[in-house]
């Protein structure tokens, strides 16, 4: 039983407030400097109220009508192309994972546990360390700059193949006698009675793929070089320039805070069905 005092609840309100503010601050400097031009910026100290040119800066990079030297593939753009991928990933890591846990499980044939532990092992392979010959398979398809390069390498999840099949197991064997009197067959028991059992586990786990699939920064560096495939992590670093060339670190600024909206939105909108995938077990 936890007890209600008022000393420990005020300390920890004053922790929560303190966690808050320092992981808010960093978010409030980027949105106060994609408020200023670069002048401001770059000459100490740089103000930390909202400046002027707010409108102005978030306009040209969404546009791509920015100034400096870097690269100038409009922010709207890059965020479809973000978008795209992020969805892409996530709801085909979840559709393969899905079915290979469904064969796994509920379907009886030669070598099924050595094939489990194939794709379980494929968990010490990931990309970063199979990169060259990946890019090498890739570019020979000719995927390179295309939407199926950037994710069809990323789109296989030994992590929710095993997730999904534990959840699998725990299902009472009870539901499969029932749906078998029925006259169900194995996809209509997958699709009946399996996925909404799998709902909350499917939220959870869409989320933190989306959050994997858009925060990707590696592979598209490698197997995009058109502005246009751009995805916008990379359109970040391509906008800051190398040497003494002026990087326009209001636009810059602008096109991070922009970035963070997309994931905060999922996760804000799927926040109850998150945690409910995580803790709970809804059967």
């Amino acid at each position: 039983m936890v007890e209600r005092r008022p000393g420990l609840s005020l300390l920890s309100h004053m922790v929560l407030i303190l966690g808050v503010l320092i992981v808010a601050l960093p978010v409030y400097i980027t949105l106060v400097a994609s408020s200023h031009d670069t002048q401001t910026i770059v000459h100490p100290p740089m103000p930390l109220t909202i400046g002027d040119h707010l409108v102005e800066n978030y306009q040209a990079v969404l546009t791509g009508t920015q100034g400096g030297s870097g690269s100038k593939a409009p922010v709207a753009r890059m965020m479809t192309v973000s978008l795209i991928c992020a969805l892409t990933i996530s709801l085909g890591k979840i559709a393969i994972s899905l079915l290979s846990a469904f064969a796994i499980v509920y379907f009886r044939f030669p070598f099924r546990n050595f094939f489990f532990w194939a794709i379980f092992v494929t968990l010490m392979l990931p990309v970063e360390v199979r990169i060259a010959p990946t890019y090498k398979v890739v570019a020979d398809l000719g995927m390179l700059n295309t939407y199926a390069g950037l994710t069809v390498p990323l789109i296989a999840s030994a992590t929710a193949t095993f997730l999904f099949r534990q959840f699998f197991l725990t299902v009472p064997d009870e539901l499969v006698e029932a749906a078998r009197m029925d006259g169900a067959g194995p996809m209509r028991f997958f699709k009946d009675v399996l996925l909404p059992l799998s709902a909350t586990s499917i939220a959870a786990l869409f989320v933190i793929q989306f959050i994997y699939g858009w925060n990707q920064y590696l592979w598209p560096l490698l197997v995009t070089t058109q502005e246009d495939m751009y995805p916008v992590v990379i359109g970040i670093k391509r906008m800051i320039s190398g040497g003494e060339a002026q990087t326009e670190w209001g636009a810059v600024m602008a096109t991070a805070m922009l970035a963070m909206i997309p994931p905060a939105v999922v996760v804000i909108l799927m926040q109850k069905w998150f945690v409910k995938g995580l803790v709970d077990t809804e059967k």
